[in-house]
């Protein structure tokens, strides 16, 4: 079989909880993984992040920066009076008005680079965001201001959640929210290219509703419709009670490890001519 397209399948959520840590970096040592992004807030952040440094140059580690689970590195006293972040919910109609504090996520975002250094002993490969935050108003300005005064331009690329209309509509699991997450990121790639950064031309990968969909097809249609340098992100973990208090929707994760642990998913990939890349083309 000759491959004809790289793609990066990114596990989203390292540090989110062991679980989820142990069964991502299981995943990366069998070679079915070639990305992950680290919630370096967390806690399971820095007990878990000894377990990445064996394999660099296997897989890309990049900073997943969270404003929406758990407490920042630092006060926040307008965006998190309370000591933890506001809910998607909450945050969302605050970055639509634009009425977040910038300054206050700014100083976020670097504490939250330098949480991602301290443990893994070097700059993130590529940001994303968890719930996609940083293509919101106000905070994706916020963190490429942040990431060019530290020297970043040119060496670390930003995940783009959006994609082509045509390929969108073409994947039935997940699209509704693939359309709202595409409407948020408007303009975010011009932006990052503007600055310096690269991003991904293509994306996928986003969770039906119905949990009840089987995890083979849910990635069959998440790696189908590719773009030219495509990501297609994913939530694999194992389950455990730490999990169960931050996520209630936990089956799904040990559903997506179990798949992409079997058989069943390099066959898919090499039927599909597709390999796993750790970097954008």
């Amino acid at each position: 079989m000759s491959f004809s397209r790289n793609v990066i399948l990114c596990a989203d959520d390292f540090g989110l909880a062991d679980g989820v840590s142990r069964g991502i970096v299981e995943l990366a040592e069998r070679g079915r993984l070639s990305a992950t992004g680290a919630m370096t807030n967390m806690p399971g952040w820095r007990r878990a992040a000894p377990d990445l440094r064996p394999l660099r140059g296997r897989i890309a580690v990049g900073l997943h920066l969270n404003l929406t689970a758990g407490a920042p590195l630092g006060p926040m006293p307008n965006l998190a009076p309370s000591g933890l972040f506001p809910a998607l919910g909450d945050l969302l109609p605050m970055a639509l008005r634009r009425r977040l504090p910038a300054a206050e996520i700014a100083r976020e975002i670097g504490r939250q680079l330098d949480a991602f250094t301290e443990a893994h002993g070097e700059a993130p490969a590529f940001v994303d965001g968890h719930q996609h935050v940083h293509v919101l108003p106000g905070i994706r300005q916020a963190l490429i201001r942040v990431l060019t005064e530290r020297g970043h331009a040119g060496r670390v690329w930003l995940r783009d959640p959006s994609d082509r209309w045509s390929a969108i509509l073409r994947r039935p699991i997940g699209r509704k929210k693939a359309l709202v997450v595409k409407t948020l990121a408007r303009g975010f790639a011009k932006s990052a290219h503007r600055a310096g950064f690269a991003t991904n031309e293509g994306f996928s990968g986003f969770a039906p509703l119905d949990l009840s969909v089987p995890a083979e097809r849910v990635f069959a249609e998440a790696f189908s419709h590719l773009g030219l340098r495509p990501v297609v992100m994913c939530h694999p973990g194992h389950v455990d009670e730490e999990l169960r208090a931050l996520d209630p929707a936990v089956e799904s994760r040990l559903a997506e490890l179990e798949f992409l642990m079997s058989n069943a998913f390099p066959a898919m990939m090499e039927s599909r001519g597709l390999r796993l890349a750790s970097a954008i083309a």
